[in-house]
């Protein structure tokens, strides 16, 4: 009877006891998170006009970390194709569902501006997702490496060893600019329960970041398919009791506190932009901007 909430009425006729039940409600009556709909005219100008405070900061760097078929790669493809205000294919993204990682090699992802050969000062790095068990997946030594700054670009992931001072893809002497400004974990709503083992490098590495002082936020992705009523409108994600109660239990596990963490939906078999994909987007983009400026400027 989880889904319903009460008896409504009993009746007795010959084929014994008829129950009626009042349903629960999935959505809350107002939301429990404001979010500006059907305008990303604001946001989308916050972006154009955004420069870092820190003259010596080339652009502010995000880093996206988690469990293998999340939405990271598909995360920056969708930032890309709302900046560009058409659909892109900017990082590749596999289409399956996997238990091994799509991304090998680490990657620093630029987002042109209007004009030819200028860009916007914000990148992001797309790393090998996390996977269960011992010598799987990006080796968490690996990205606390790319935290400081220290992981070339086109460096290729290995399971079995991670970068070390005297390889080819170690940077001996980082910038400001070559350094994460804001590290940001990616997880599915529609995901099951994490594992411990996956947990624990997620738990290793933001003890890294906050050791180092770095920013973090999270994203949730695929609500869509998490949630029957934001599928049906994607307005209702702050209206959700289940996406809330998702939220709340990845804080408790994680320990994001919940104003950091922003759920989303990528741009997947759209071929379209939608203005509330947008919103939902822009609205944890600018936070992630705002963090690692911040950062940037201490």
């Amino acid at each position: 009877l989880s889904n319903y909430t009460k008896i409504l009425n009993v009746q007795e006729n010959d084929e014994g006891v008829l129950f009626s039940y009042c349903r629960k409600s999935t959505i809350l009556t107002t939301p429990w998170r404001e979010i500006k709909w059907g305008n990303n005219d604001e946001p989308l100008q916050y972006m154009k006009n955004f420069q870092p405070q820190n003259k010596r900061a080339k652009a502010i760097r995000v880093l996206l970390y988690g469990p293998v078929g999340v939405g990271k790669s598909s995360f920056i493809t969708s930032v890309n194709s709302i900046l560009q205000g058409r659909m892109t294919n900017k990082a590749l993204a596999s289409a399956t569902t996997s238990d091994q990682s799509f991304t090998k090699v680490y990657q620093t992802y630029k987002i042109k501006k209007e004009g030819r050969g200028d860009f916007y000062p914000f990148v992001f790095n797309d790393i090998m997702g996390l996977e269960d068990g011992v010598g799987r997946g990006v080796r968490t030594d690996d990205i606390i490496l790319a935290l400081k700054g220290h992981v070339k670009d086109g460096y290729k992931f290995s399971s079995s060893s991670s970068l070390s001072a005297g390889d080819s893809g170690y940077k001996r002497f980082p910038s400001l600019s070559d350094r994460v400004h804001v590290l940001v974990c990616v997880y599915s709503a529609n995901a099951p329960q994490m594992n411990s083992s996956v947990l624990k490098k997620m738990k290793e590495i933001r003890e890294a970041a906050s050791d180092l002082g770095i920013p973090q936020l999270a994203i949730l992705t695929h609500i869509d398919a998490a949630c029957g009523e934001t599928e049906k409108n994607l307005k209702n994600v702050y209206r959700s009791k289940y996406l809330k109660k998702k939220m709340a239990d990845f804080s408790s596990s994680l320990g994001i506190p919940m104003n950091c963490i922003l759920p989303v939906k990528n741009y997947s078999s759209e071929t379209y932009l939608d203005s509330d994909i947008d919103a939902l987007i822009l609205s944890a983009l600018k936070l992630m901007i705002d963090f690692g400026d911040d950062y940037t400027d201490t």
